[in-house]
C-alpha cells in the first residue's frame, strides 16, 4: 500500500537521537531511507544501551533498533575525496538530505546546502545543530544535558519528588533524551512542510533547525509569564497543596488548578467531616497556580496530611479510576511496568514486534497516531552496520572490485 511519502527519497547522514529519529519518522510514512554511516565504528547510538544481556555489541542495541527501522544503511566517509564525490552522487537523486553536523564541517567538506544544491537544485536539507546555522552560537558544540539547560527547560521541570523536597536545589536533567525527540519531531515536521512548499514553488531549500529553540518553544508559558514579572522556577510549578503524592503502590499526581478540581478531588475521597469546616473551603485552600505563599502553612499541613492518608490506603490504580468518575485532575504516576502492561496501550495496539537478525524480537513504542487508510507498518529492521552497501553502491554504478578496494581505502 501506498504512504503518503512513497516515492520521497531520504539521506540521513546523522548520528545519535535527533537526526536519526527524524529520518525514521519520514520512512514510517513511506520514503525511503538510506542511513550513512562512518565505516567500521557507525552510529554513536549503537554504542548505547539497552543491550541483551547488559553486553555492548553495535549490532544488538535497543535504541538504534528502535531509530533506525525501515531504513537501508550504509557506510560512506564522506571526509575523503573519494567519499564526497560518492556522497554528491547520492544527493544528485535525493528529495532530502538530514544532517546533523557542525555548521562549519559541512561548510568545509563542501556539502553545505549552497554547495549541494548545485548538484541537485530541488533538494531539501535539514540541517540540526544545537544553536542554528546562524548567531554567535552556531559553531558552538552542545550536548543534550546542555540543550536541555540552554533551553531552560531543565530549570522548570519538576523532576521526582525531590524538588518537593528541595525546591531550591540545583536543576537537574530532564528524563529520556526528551529534548532530542522533540526536535526530531520538529525537524521532520519541517522537513514536510518543505516538501509541500517545494510541490507548489518546484523549490528545494535549507531547513534550518536549532534544537535549542525547538525545546524552548515549548516554554512559552514560563516566557509569557516572565514578562508579567513572574520568574517562573520548579517550586512554582508545585502546589501547595496535593502535587506528587505517595499512595500504597507508588505515586500519583493531583493537580488542583480550578475550584472543580478540588471539589471533586473532595468527592473522591468520600466528601470527610473535615473537608466541610470553612477553613478547608477552596477559597481557602487553593489560592491559585504559582500563588503558595498566600496559603496559611498550618492549613497547608493539615490538608496535605489529611490527602496522603487517604492516598496511601489505596492503590495508583484505584486512586486513577476514582478520580476518573468523581471528576478529579488525578492521574497516577506510570513506570515503565505499568505502561507496558496499560490495558488501554493493549486496546489500541501501541506497542509493537520488531524482530531483528541480531537483537532478537522485542517490543518497541510505535506511533501516537493512527489513520483510517493508511496503516503504518514496520517493514523491515534496523540495518546492520552496512548492510544495504552492495545494492546500493551497484546502483550507483561501482562494480564488486571497485567496492572492495573503496573498503580497503577507508572510504566505504
Amino acid at each position: 500500500m501506498k504512504q503518503a511519502l512513497t516515492g520521497i527519497t531520504v539521506v540521513e547522514y546523522g548520528s545519535f537521537i535527533t537526526a536519526p529519529y527524524a529520518a525514521r519518522l519520514l520512512a514510517d510514512f513511506g520514503a525511503e531511507v538510506i542511513k550513512i554511516e562512518e565505516p567500521d565504528s557507525g552510529d554513536e547510538s549503537r554504542k548505547k544501551g539497552p543491550f541483551p544481556g547488559d553486553i555492548p555489541d553495535i549490532e544488538k542495541s535497543g535504541l538504534f533498533s528502535y531509530l533506525n527501522w525501515n531504513k537501508s544503511g550504509i557506510t560512506l566517509n564522506p571526509k575523503e575525496s573519494a567519499g564526497k564525490e560518492i556522497f554528491k552522487q547520492l544527493i544528485e537523486k535525493t528529495d532530502v538530505l538530514i544532517e546533523d553536523k557542525a555548521a562549519s564541517e559541512m561548510e568545509a567538506l563542501g556539502l553545505d546546502y549552497i554547495s549541494l544544491v548545485t548538484v541537485n537544485p530541488r533538494l531539501i536539507v535539514t540541517s540540526i545543530t544545537p544553536f542554528g546555522q546562524t548567531g554567535v552560537y552556531r559553531d558552538y558544540k552542545a550536548y543534550p544535558l546542555n540543550i536541555a539547560h540552554g533551553s531552560g527547560a531543565a530549570y522548570v521541570l519538576p523532576c521526582g519528588d525531590a524538588y518537593l523536597a528541595d525546591p531550591d536545589r540545583e536543576p537537574i536533567k530532564t528524563g529520556g533524551d526528551i529534548g532530542e525527540y522533540n526536535c526530531a519531531e520538529t525537524a521532520a515536521f519541517a522537513t514536510v512542510a518543505a516538501l509541500f512548499w517545494r510541490e507548489i514553488s518546484g523549490e528545494g531549500q535549507h531547513v534550518d533547525i536549532s534544537k535549542r529553540e525547538a525545546l524552548s518553544s515549548l516554554s512559552r508559558y514560563e516566557f509569557a509569564r516572565y514578562n508579567e514579572g513572574f520568574i517562573e522556577n520548579r517550586a512554582s510549578r508545585s502546589f501547595p497543596v496535593g502535587g506528587l503524592m505517595y499512595c500504597q503502590d507508588g505515586f500519583v499526581e493531583v493537580m488542583l488548578m480550578e475550584k472543580k478540581n478540588w471539589e471533586g478531588l473532595i468527592t473522591m475521597i468520600g466528601n470527610p467531616e473535615w473537608s466541610k469546616k470553612p477553613e478547608y473551603q477552596y477559597e481557602r485552600v487553593v489560592k491559585g497556580f504559582g500563588k503558595q505563599e498566600e496559603l496559611n502553612e498550618q492549613v497547608k499541613y493539615e490538608v496535605n496530611n489529611y490527602l496522603t492518608c487517604w492516598m496511601l490506603e489505596h492503590t495508583k490504580e484505584e486512586i486513577f479510576h476514582k478520580g476518573q468518575a468523581a471528576g478529579a485532575c488525578v492521574t497516577k504516576v506510570a513506570t515503565t511496568q505499568d505502561v507496558l502492561e496499560s490495558e488501554q496501550f493493549k486496546a489500541r495496539n501501541f506497542f509493537v514486534n520488531v524482530k531483528h537478525p541480531q537483537l532478537g524480537t522485542y517490543e518497541y513504542p510505535s506511533w501516537p497516531c493512527k489513520f483510517s487508510e493508511m496503516p503504518l507498518s514496520v517493514r523491515k529492521p534496523a540495518p546492520l552496520l552496512g548492510q544495504d552497501n552492495a545494492e546500493i553502491y551497484s546502483k550507483l554504478g561501482y562494480s564488486k572490485h571497485e567496492m572492495i578496494q573503496l573498503k580497503a581505502a577507508g572510504i566505504i
